[in-house]
């Protein structure tokens, strides 16, 4: 097989139908057809810019039971500004 790739999945925005169930699809595709490890951020934008990052390990079995679950597994907001949070060179 070719090189390991890891991807990340946030949602963001606040809430909607599907988000479920398209986590859910992506790590299906990513783990089923092309083997990548998968990587949840938890807490939207928050989450991604905390340090250490938010996140925890996607794998089909954590996934195979969301679609009849609402809202989404990862946690959202609609709030806050995504470009606020300072750069490591101060910006």
């Amino acid at each position: 097989m070719g090189e390991h790739k890891r991807i990340g999945i946030l949602t963001s925005g606040g809430d909607c139908a599907g988000l479920n169930a398209a986590i859910r699809a992506v790590v299906h595709r990513a783990v089923g057809t092309y083997g990548w490890e998968v990587l949840g951020i938890r807490q939207a934008t928050q989450g991604l810019m905390h340090h250490p990052p938010k996140v925890m390990p996607l794998g089909i079995d954590k996934v195979d039971s969301l679609l009849t679950a609402g809202g989404t597994v990862l946690g959202t907001t609609n709030e806050g500004n995504p470009f606020a949070f300072p750069m490591p060179d101060g910006t």
